[in-house]
């Protein structure tokens, strides 16, 4: 049932498997496991090794067939927190070998909810003044959490940035919520201009969208980035001469 989730914390399919059914039980024999998790006898070994390496489950030795328990699931959240700190410690490391080369003109896709974070990250890391055309209220798309916009509107009112939007003009009624969350200057365009796409500009970025509705970005969502300093400049002079005729 929790398999899927056990694996994108870093078990191993065998593994999630196996750890889920020791829940299930007090106490278990390699062949009792094999046969509640499904797993094949000759890979339960493998995997209950590896699961007490992690600290998941500890042997019951005794005469006969030694049993197995599983450990508490608190202590997923401490092998998950052990990971955040590694990679905390190393962050400034990797934050300065990503950015001690900027790249002056790029183009790549980021898709899905993953690629959608990927795009909000990138709006706080340029930390730009930054332009919305045909906004759709995507930061509330279900699945993302809502720590991104958060952290975006704090972090352009700690750098005194100015963001522009022009809102795709459904937003007005098919979420409102929309205009009081997200803040910054904004306006509507006209309702005879309904689109299916966003263009975002910011620093030397210019993100287009396809494929999404009022307030939700989708699972399967694709953007676009380009990165190059005359084409952002290029549609921020094109923003600007909507926003005034607007």
């Amino acid at each position: 049932m929790y398999s899927d989730i056990l694996e994108e914390v870093g078990l191993t399919p065998n593994e999630s498997k196996i750890y889920e059914s020791l829940l299930h039980q007090s106490e278990a024999s390699v062949s009792q496991i094999s046969v509640k998790s499904g797993v094949h006898r000759r890979n339960v070994y493998d995997a209950l090794s590896r699961l007490t390496d992690k600290g998941l489950v500890f042997p019951i030795f005794q005469k006969g067939e030694n049993t197995y328990k599983a450990v508490s699931p608190d202590k997923l959240v401490e092998i998950l927190d052990e990971k955040r700190q590694r990679i905390d410690r190393i962050l400034p490391d990797l934050r300065h070998l990503h950015d001690s080369d900027p790249k002056k003109d790029a183009a790549f896709i980021y898709k899905g909810l993953e690629g959608f974070k990927n795009y909000m990250r990138d709006l706080v890391r340029v930390s730009e003044d930054t332009y919305f055309l045909g906004a759709k209220a995507l930061w509330f798309t279900p699945g993302i959490e809502k720590y991104y916009l958060t952290n975006f509107v704090q972090t352009a009112e700690k750098k005194g940035l100015k963001y522009f939007t022009l809102y795709d003009p459904r937003v007005k009624k098919e979420c409102p919520q929309a205009i009081v969350e997200i803040r910054g200057e904004y306006k509507f365009l006209p309702k005879q201009y309904p689109t299916p796409g966003v263009v975002d500009i910011f620093g030397d970025y210019v993100v287009t969208f396809t494929s999404i509705d009022i307030g939700n970005f989708g699972e399967d969502g694709t953007i676009f980035v380009m990165v190059n300093p005359e084409l952002a400049q290029t549609y921020r002079t094109w923003f600007q001469l909507i926003w005034d005729l607007v």
